[in-house]
């Protein structure tokens, strides 16, 4: 069994994969050969249907369908506002994603939280395949095992506090393991009592609307590290992966940084993909290019 990575940056690092992607491809025996890359997710700046995190994304859509049809991977659109309205559905930018998103070589998707996008979007565009959001804040085990048995979702993503929960994962009938798509890397606070707030102020955010929400975090004056992120309690490493959850039949894993610079998104991919022995040649290859910006 593979292991098979959703990736940050659809359209924010469309240049440092531009870079990326022909290694990880061309040089394989560089790369562990059970890890593959699925799909690359994200959402322009300043779009209405977004969530999760306030998109940046400067890229355009021709220019982000491009990169994941050249390199055969899906094109997944993160449109997990949780807050919309059905004035929000005619939204003309959204639906003209859509449009050129739903057909390719490789099926497309979209991460969503909200119902009624989604059953707007079953109707309009069938051609996607849906992903239901960690901004859904699943926490409770039960309310992800109903999640799992719905039909209209290829794929469900947990809230990453119920990532280590073995015996009742492992319970889970195979066809409903193979729906779990696991958040590796968060680095938010493992106690947060307000994960769906946070979530919701952004929502509210890519509709325009006032929505200032203070993190209560303990270290939230430090932003988002990577290596924060490997001391959380929901924190899923390369050992875990290949040890437990592969072996238990689980396959799929996000990680987050749509947000972070492509630096932080390099050393993710140099932990998660890349073999110790050529972690330092990797880097050079992209450090040396004098084409990407990676700060």
């Amino acid at each position: 069994m593979k292991a098979v990575f959703h990736l940050p940056g659809l359209f924010e690092f469309v240049d440092f994969y531009r870079a990326f992607l022909p290694l990880y491809y061309g040089r394989r025996d560089w790369f562990y050969d059970f890890c593959e890359i699925g799909s690359l997710y994200g959402a322009p700046a300043d779009c209405l249907w977004g969530g999760g995190r306030v998109g940046f994304g400067e890229a355009g859509a021709e220019d982000a369908l491009a990169l994941t049809r050249d390199f055969g991977l899906s094109a997944r659109l993160t449109f997990s506002n949780s807050l919309l309205r059905k004035e929000h559905l005619s939204d003309a930018r959204c639906n003209a994603l859509c449009r050129r998103f739903e057909q390719g070589d490789v099926q497309n998707g979209v991460i969503v939280a909200s119902e009624l996008l989604l059953e707007y979007l079953q109707e309009r565009f069938p051609g996607f395949y849906f992903v239901s959001s960690t901004t859904k804040v699943l926490t409770d085990f039960s309310a992800l095992e109903a999640e799992l048995e719905r039909p209209e979702f290829r794929f469900v993503v947990p809230d990453f506090r119920l990532n280590r929960e073995f015996d009742r994962l492992n319970a889970l009938p195979d066809a409903n393991k193979s729906k779990v798509e696991f958040l590796c890397n968060e680095c938010c606070w493992f106690d947060c009592p307000e994960r769906k707030r946070c979530y919701e102020a952004v929502s509210r955010k890519n509709l325009g609307e006032d929505a200032e929400h203070i993190c209560a975090s303990p270290t939230a004056e430090r932003g988002y590290r990577f290596s924060d992120a490997m001391r959380n309690p929901g924190f899923i490493g390369l050992a875990d992966i290949r040890e437990r959850y592969l072996p238990m039949g689980f396959t799929q894993f996000k990680l987050e940084g749509r947000g972070l610079g492509s630096a932080v998104i390099l050393e993710m991919l140099l932990y998660y993909l890349t073999k110790p022995e050529h972690r330092l040649e990797v880097r050079e290859e992209l450090y040396l290019d004098s084409s990407l910006d990676l700060f």
